[in-house]
Order: structure tokens, then sequence, then C-alpha cells
């Protein structure tokens, strides 16, 4: 009874001063050490030891007890919280948005929290090019809550041949803002973040560090490897691919949770025409269509959880010969990038 009495003590005057409940169960623990102490150390006629109950064991039972209790309440609030209740869906989202989702909501392996999770995510696309694009619309079309794009070109009527986020009516406008507009008159639940400038060391950390997620569509190795040192620094994952002529590749490059990074796999750039742009060499029309659309693929599953990505792999697609194959990667002990947080 000494013992309780202390306790409810200590208790009521923690909550008079404001204690925090944490520091209280605290002062209660210690008081629950000194009880056991007692009647461990103390020696059995002992007054002290029969005010504290006379034997350890009491109290260790008491602890069994209340460690049994606590576990039991805090699986509990384990279960309750990954546990969704249908109303939950409907609460997060407009009923315009249900409609506009539900075929997302109906896969097994997204639902309604798969496309919360979306619409909390926040997205940085490098590049409103041939990826860009129709990465930019799928994303906006999948219900991703917030959509950074940067690109300092304007448009040119040569990239509508490739560049479907684009129309005839924007030659001449920032692709930052031309690709806005199109995804805004797609999904007007999404935001979209236009930044007309090229990505460079000035801006990448402070850009980067706002979003959850960076996809690559970037022409130039420069920008390549800069997204990925910078995305390797704040443990962001990166999902990049690059297009020429007939061929493309895509990869998802996140060191932070076991795949490698970009220079991993390509430690050194090639040299300079050794790769053409689309510019020297052409492309494919339909070509970055399928490999920008696999980006925000693997975006999306990404974001939900669903299915396996694409990190440790390196899918390479040749569409000349309708050929696509996939090639284990993995991360290098000696790489500059990433190499010295390897255990």
């Amino acid at each position: 009874m000494l013992v309780f009495a202390l306790a409810a003590a200590l208790w009521g005057l923690g909550w008079l001063l404001g204690t925090p409940r944490r520091l209280r169960w605290a002062m209660i623990a210690a008081l629950w050490v000194a009880a056991v102490a007692v009647n461990l150390l103390l020696p059995a006629t002992s007054p002290l030891r029969a005010a504290t109950g006379g034997d350890a064991r009491v109290w260790l039972v008491l602890a069994m007890a209340a460690a049994a209790v606590w576990g039991y309440r805090a699986g509990l609030a384990r279960l309750r919280a990954r546990a969704v209740p249908p109303v939950a869906t409907s609460a997060a989202f407009s009923e315009a948005e249900l409609g506009r989702y539900a075929r997302h909501i109906l896969l097994r392996e997204i639902g309604g929290p798969g496309q919360r999770r979306l619409k909390d995510a926040k997205v940085l696309v490098v590049g409103a090019g041939g990826l860009g694009s129709p990465a930019l619309l799928y994303l906006a079309a999948a219900g991703v809550g917030v959509i950074g794009v940067i690109d300092d070109d304007s448009v040119d009527a040569s990239n509508l041949q490739r560049q479907i986020v684009h129309t005839d009516q924007r030659i001449g406008m920032a692709k930052v803002q031309s690709a806005e507009i199109a995804m805004r008159a797609l999904n007007p639940f999404v935001t979209v973040h236009p930044y007309q400038r090229r990505l460079d060391e000035a801006v990448a950390a402070e850009l980067l560090a706002e979003y959850d997620l960076v996809l690559d569509g970037s022409d130039n190795f420069d920008t390549r490897y800069l997204v990925n040192r910078v995305c390797v620094a704040a443990g962001k994952p990166l999902i990049a691919a690059a297009i020429t002529q007939w061929e493309g590749q895509i990869s998802i490059y996140d060191p932070a949770r076991g795949a490698p990074c970009y220079e991993c796999v390509f430690p050194v750039r090639p040299a300079p025409g050794m790769v053409p742009t689309c510019a020297e060499a052409g492309v494919a029309a339909p070509l970055p269509g399928v490999i920008g659309s696999m980006m925000a693929m693997e975006a999306v599953k990404r974001i939900t959880g669903a299915g396996e990505g694409l990190a440790g792999r390196l899918l390479i697609h040749d569409a000349l010969y309708a050929e696509t194959r996939v090639i284990g990667v993995k991360r290098r002990a000696d790489c500059p990038v990433c190499g010295a947080s390897l255990s």
C-alpha cells in the first residue's frame, strides 16, 4: 500500500505540475525498481521490506502483468493504425476524385490507402522533353498530389514528334509552362510546381529536398550525375531513364535501401560523341512514350508499395526488334558517390 500510495502521489503531483506522461511513467518505474531492491537487499525482518510487500516476487509478477497489458495495448494500436476503414477513403477524397481514381482503388495492390499515398506524394521530374512528357501526364492522371517539373527549354516544332505533353499552339512557350497547362487540363486535383531553369549545383540540393521521389529524364550526363549525387546525399530514390534512336533503359537507383546509385552502374561517362543526342542521331517517336510511361509506372509502384520495382535491375528495351531484357546491377564498394556507405 505504501508503494501504491507513493506512485499515486508521484502521478498526481506530475499531473499538477504538467510533467510529460512519459516522465511520470519513468518515475513510477524508478519507484518499482526501488521496491524490488528493498525486497532483495534488506533482511526479511526489516520494517521497510514488510511495508513494501516483503517479497520481490510480488513486484516481478506485477511487472510481468503490466508488461502483458502494455504489449496487448501496443499491438492493438498497431493493428488499428494499419486497418483502414471504408470511410477513410471517402473522407480523403471528394466524390469527383473517387470517380476519377476508381480503377486504381479497385486494384488490390493500390486500393484506397495506396491512392491516398499517391495524393500525399511529392514527385520531381527533371526534364519536360521526350521522357518527361509521358511521365508527367501519367503522374498527373494517377493523382500524385504535388508534381514539380524543371526545364529551361522552350517548345520547338521539332519536339512535337515525340514530346506529347506539348502542342503546336504552344510553340515558343516555356516547356514547364506548357506541361503545367496540359497536366492541369488532365487533372485539376493535382498541384504543379514549374521551375523554368536549368538544374545546377546552386539549387539542386534545396529543390530535391522538397520532394519524396525524383524522376530524371534529362538528356545530358552532367545533369544525370548531378541528380544522382544529390539524391544519394539526401537519401531520395531516383528513377532514371535514357533513350537513343530505337533503344531505351530505365532503373531505380536507391543506395539508401540497398540498390546501386547511377554512378555505380555508369562509373565513367562516355567520351564526347560516343552517345549522340536525339537531335544528332534521331529517335523513334513512340520510344520515349514507352520508357517515360515505365518511369511513371515505377513511380506509382514505389509510392504505393505495389509489386516489385526495378531497384537493383536495369531494364533495356530494344524497340526495333521488340526485345526487352533485364540485367542485375549491384553497388560498387569503390563508388565515389555511395561506396563510402556500403556496408
